[in-house]
C-alpha cells in the first residue's frame, strides 16, 4: 500500500484524469465538426487510460466521479460551444505536463508526452476558433496516435468581479459614513452606471485601436506585396523554413502561394504579422456591450438590497448578496486556475469582504471628520 503522501498524490492524479476524460467527452458531444469530435473522443480515451494507470498504482478499489469543476466545464462546453472552454483546457494540459515531469512513475508511463500532445491539440483548436481543419488536423492526429488563450470565460468572470468588488467597496464606504439609505442607493446606482460606462468605453477604445492598427499593418503588407513580391516570397519561405520545412519545399510552397495575390496577402498577414484578417480582434461594439453588461451584473448585487430594506437590514442584505456573488465568482475562477472550487470561493469571499471592511472603515472615519 503506498504511503499516505504518495497515496494522496496518486489520488489527485486519478481525479485529474477522470476530470479530463469527462470534459473531453463533453467537448465531443458539443462539437459539430465530426473530425474534431473524433479527436476529442480519442483524447477522452487517453485520459481514461491514464486514469486506469493511476488506479492500478493506488492498489485499491478507488473509483472517482468527475469533480464539480469538470462538470461545470462540461456544461459550459455544451451550452456555449467548445471554443468557450478551450483556452482553459489548454492551460490545464500544460500544467498537467509540468506536474508529471516531477513524478518518476508518470515519466515511466509516458504521461508527460501525452499531456504535451493534448496541449498542442487544444491550443491549435482554440486558435482556430471553429476547430481544426485540413493539414493541421492530419498533423495533430498523427502526433497523438503515438501517445497513449485573450479567454472569454476568464474575461466574463473577471469583468463581473470588477463590478462587484468596486461597487461593494463604494457602497460600504458611504454606509460607513452613516449616510441615508437613499444616498447609499443613489451612490450605488451612480457607481454601477459610471463604472459600466467606463469599462465599456475603455474596452471599445482598446479593441477599436487594435483593429485600426491591424488594418494599417495589413495595408502596409499589401503595399509591400505589390511593390516587392520577390522579397515577400523570400520572407515567406524563411518563415516556413523556421518552422522546420526544408529549404526546397519552403521555397516551392512560398512561390505557389505568391501566385495568387489574395491568398498571398492572407497568408503573409497570418504568418508574418500573426493577425487573423477575418477577425481583427473582434467587434469593438460587441466587446463594449459585453463589458458593460458584465460589470453591471456584478455591481448590481451590493445595490439591490437597498431597494427592499432599510438601515442595518439593507447593509446586511448587501453583504450577504455580495457574499453569494463573490463565492460564485470564486468558483468560476477555479475553472481557469485549476484550484479547488471551495478554496477559490472562500478566497474570493475573503478578498471581497476585506475590501468592503477597509472602505467601510475609511468611510466611518471620513464621516466623523466631516460631521
Amino acid at each position: 500500500m503506498p504511503k499516505s503522501d504518495d497515496q494522496r498524490r496518486l489520488k489527485d492524479n486519478l481525479q485529474d484524469e477522470v476530470d479530463g476524460a469527462a470534459v473531453y467527452s463533453a467537448l465531443a458531444d458539443a462539437e459539430k465538426d465530426p473530425n474534431l469530435a473524433a479527436i476529442y473522443r480519442r483524447l477522452a480515451a487517453v485520459e481514461r487510460a491514464h486514469a486506469d494507470f493511476w488506479h492500478a498504482r493506488l492498489k485499491r478499489a478507488t473509483r472517482l466521479s468527475p469533480s464539480l469543476r469538470a462538470r461545470m466545464l462540461g456544461w459550459l462546453a455544451r451550452r456555449f460551444g467548445p471554443a468557450f472552454v478551450l483556452p482553459t483546457l489548454a492551460a490545464t494540459e500544460v500544467s498537467g505536463s509540468t506536474n508529471y515531469h516531477a513524478q518518476a512513475d508518470a515519466n515511466a508511463g509516458g504521461l508527460p508526452a501525452d499531456e504535451r500532445s493534448h496541449a498542442r491539440i487544444i491550443q491549435a483548436a482554440a486558435a482556430q476558433h471553429r476547430g481544426l481543419a485540413g493539414p493541421m488536423l492530419a498533423q495533430l492526429e498523427g502526433r497523438h496516435r503515438g501517445a497513449t488563450g485573450g479567454n472569454a470565460l476568464r474575461a466574463a468572470v473577471l469583468g463581473a468581479n470588477d463590478g462587484l468588488v468596486s461597487n461593494l467597496s463604494l457602497v460600504m464606504a458611504v454606509a460607513g459614513a452613516e449616510a441615508a439609505e437613499r444616498t447609499i442607493l443613489l451612490t450605488g446606482l451612480a457607481g454601477l452606471i459610471a463604472g459600466a460606462c467606463s469599462m465599456a468605453m475603455g474596452e471599445w477604445l482598446s479593441v477599436n485601436s487594435s483593429r485600426e492598427l491591424y488594418e494599417k499593418q495589413i495595408a502596409a503588407e499589401a503595399l509591400e506585396l505589390n511593390r516587392s513580391p520577390e522579397e515577400e516570397q523570400e520572407e515567406l519561405a524563411l518563415i516556413y523554413q523556421a518552422k522546420g520545412i526544408g529549404e526546397h519545399e519552403a521555397r516551392g510552397l512560398a512561390k505557389r502561394i505568391l501566385g495568387d495575390k489574395e491568398i498571398a496577402l492572407d497568408t503573409l498577414v497570418r504568418e508574418e504579422l500573426g493577425i487573423d484578417p477575418t477577425q481583427l480582434g473582434g467587434s469593438a461594439w460587441a466587446a463594449a456591450a459585453s463589458s458593460f453588461a458584465l460589470f453591471s451584473i456584478g455591481a448590481a448585487f451590493p445595490v439591490a438590497p437597498f431597494f427592499i430594506f432599510t438601515g442595518a437590514a439593507a447593509i446586511a442584505g448587501s453583504l450577504i448578496s455580495s457574499g453569494v456573488a463573490l463565492s460564485l465568482i470564486g468558483a468560476g475562477t477555479s475553472l481557469f486556475t485549476g484550484r479547488g472550487v471551495v478554496f477559490s470561493a472562500v478566497r474570493q469571499l475573503a478578498i471581497g469582504y476585506a475590501a468592503a471592511m477597509i472602505t467601510y472603515g475609511i468611510g466611518r472615519v471620513a464621516g466623523v471628520a466631516l460631521s
